[in-house]
């Protein structure tokens, strides 16, 4: 499995378990929008909760309103922001 992939499927298990999705994480789309009436339809509460799980899991800060807009478009763009995140990180000794 390759480590996108992993990644990938790490993220959606946590947004299966931190927001209560009524979808297993092998259906959750890539491409779906999290918010709006095409959406999965999340709101705030679950965005907060998201931002604050993200945070925990990878220490991938979302300082504000517009950066959550950008990153929390789908999972897609989740799963960009933290591999981004990740590889920015320094290595550890």
């Amino acid at each position: 499995m390759t480590e996108s992939k992993l990644l990938r499927d790490e993220i959606k298990a946590l947004m299966v378990e931190n927001l209560m999705l009524r979808l297993s994480a092998e259906e959750l789309p890539d491409d779906q929008p999290l918010f709006g009436p095409h959406g999965l339809g999340l709101d705030s509460v679950d965005a907060l909760q998201l931002v604050v799980a993200l945070d925990k899991k990878y220490g991938l800060k979302i300082p504000d309103p517009d950066t959550a807009q950008k990153v929390l478009q789908n999972v897609d763009t989740i799963v960009a922001a933290v591999a981004k995140h990740l590889a920015a990180r320094p290595a550890v000794a």
